[in-house]
C-alpha cells in the first residue's frame, strides 16, 4: 500500500510495461527515420511483441508516439488527489504536475531535439496533443473539483483553473521546443506556472488557499 491505495498488481504493471515500450519504440524510431518511414510493423519489431498487442493497446502508431504524454496528462489529476490536504491548493498543483516531468531535468542533445521536433510538427501529431491536453484539462478539473468541494455542474471555477495550469505548460512545451541551444523541460514549466499565479491576482481558486 501506499498513501492508502493498493499498489497495482503485476498484470497491470506488465501492461503498463508493454504500453510504455510500445510508445518508447516508436517515439525512437520516428526520431531516427522520420515518421512517415516507419510503420507498426517496424514498432512491434523494435518493442519485440506481436501485432496483435500493439493493436491491444494503439489504434496508429500516432497514438503510440503519443502515449507517454497521454498517460502523464491522465495522472497528473491523480497526483493532485493524493497531496496532502493540508497543502495549499495552488502549491498541491504545481507539486503534481511537476512530478510527471522529473525525468526531463536535462538538456536533450541538440540533434535529438531536433529529430523530436520534426516529428511533434506532424499535423497528425498534433491533433493527438490537443486531445492530451483537453485530457489533462478534464482529468486535473475533476481532481481539483473534488479536493475543494466544488460541484463542477454548476461550478466554473475547477476548468478554469485547470485550463489555465494546461495553457501554463503548453505554452512552457512551446517555448522548450523552439530554445536554441536545447533547455530543460523541467524548469521551464516550473517558471510557466510561476509567471501564471503572479499573473493571477485573484484568481477563482486563490494559491494560498487549502485543500
Amino acid at each position: 500500500m501506499t498513501d492508502g491505495r493498493p499498489l497495482p498488481g503485476r498484470r497491470e504493471r506488465n501492461k503498463l510495461a508493454t504500453r510504455h515500450a510500445l510508445s518508447s519504440a516508436a517515439l525512437q524510431l520516428a526520431a531516427d527515420r522520420g515518421l512517415e518511414n516507419i510503420t507498426i510493423e517496424d514498432i512491434t519489431a523494435r518493442a519485440d511483441v506481436s501485432l496483435r498487442t500493439f493493436r491491444n493497446y494503439f489504434a496508429s502508431k500516432y497514438e503510440a508516439i503519443c502515449a507517454i504524454a497521454v498517460d502523464r496528462a491522465s495522472h497528473i489529476g491523480a497526483s493532485l488527489l493524493e497531496r496532502p490536504a493540508s497543502e495549499p491548493l495552488w502549491d498541491a498543483i504545481v507539486n503534481a504536475v511537476l512530478q510527471h516531468y522529473q525525468e526531463a531535468g536535462q538538456a536533450l542533445d541538440p540533434e535529438l531535439m531536433s529529430a523530436i521536433k520534426l516529428v511533434v510538427s506532424s499535423p497528425a501529431i498534433r491533433g493527438e496533443y490537443l486531445k492530451i491536453d483537453a485530457e489533462m484539462q478534464d482529468a486535473l478539473a475533476a481532481a481539483i473539483a473534488e479536493r475543494t468541494g466544488a460541484d463542477p455542474a454548476v461550478d466554473m471555477g475547477p476548468q478554469i483553473l485547470a485550463g489555465a495550469v494546461t495553457a501554463a505548460t503548453r505554452v512552457a512545451m512551446g517555448r522548450w521546443f523552439r530554445a536554441d541551444p536545447p533547455e530543460p523541460l523541467l524548469p521551464t514549466i516550473e517558471l510557466a506556472l510561476r509567471q501564471l499565479a503572479g499573473a493571477c491576482s485573484e484568481p477563482a481558486f486563490p494559491c494560498g488557499t487549502g485543500g
